[in-house]
């Protein structure tokens, strides 16, 4: 495409500390999963970056899914994990799933306490040693759509709360 640059650099400022060290049985989304604790170790270099997050109750958490296979080109459509009985792909701009072109993950936790250079958060989704690339504080009046926003293929799906894509096997 032309006008775009090849490569974009993102510089890791931190890592995210769950107990969870398999995709298959890590929750899938972290609004599914506010029981579980997990930290955010951020970098002593980007430590003065987070002066003020803990004034927030949610953050925007931007994560490198660094443990997805990667062997070869990411196929544009799948089967989501939530539609794994079902066998149904879709394209993968219409999923949440971590295989993807470029794996950047994104996760709404609840901030429970910013202490030095840790946040602790409730809404683990992640892998234990997952790069973070980037934290943002949720804010109610830019993120929150007005209405019902439509939500395409998820709208009639039941989803547990802590499903793992293990659960989801067919």
């Amino acid at each position: 495409m032309s006008g775009m640059e090849p490569t974009v650099p993102l510089p890791v400022i931190g890592v995210v500390r769950t107990g969870h060290e398999e995709r298959e049985s890590t929750p899938i989304q972290s609004s599914l999963n506010r029981a579980e604790h997990g930290t955010v170790e951020i970098g002593a270099e980007y430590l003065d970056g987070l002066d003020g997050l803990a004034g927030f109750d949610y953050a925007w958490l931007l994560t490198w899914l660094h443990r997805g296979d990667r062997g070869g080109p990411v196929p544009l459509r799948q089967v989501p994990f939530l539609l794994r009985r079902q066998r149904r792909e879709v394209g993968i701009f219409a999923t949440r799933g971590p295989r993807r072109v470029n794996p950047i993950g994104l996760s709404l936790i609840q901030v429970l306490d910013v202490t030095g250079p840790v946040v602790s958060f409730a809404g683990v989704d992640l892998l234990d040693g997952t790069p973070v690339i980037d934290l943002k504080p949720y804010v109610t009046r830019f993120d929150r759509p007005p209405g019902e926003p439509r939500c395409g293929w998820l709208d009639p799906l039941d989803i547990p709360d802590g499903v793992t894509p293990q659960r989801l096997a067919p």
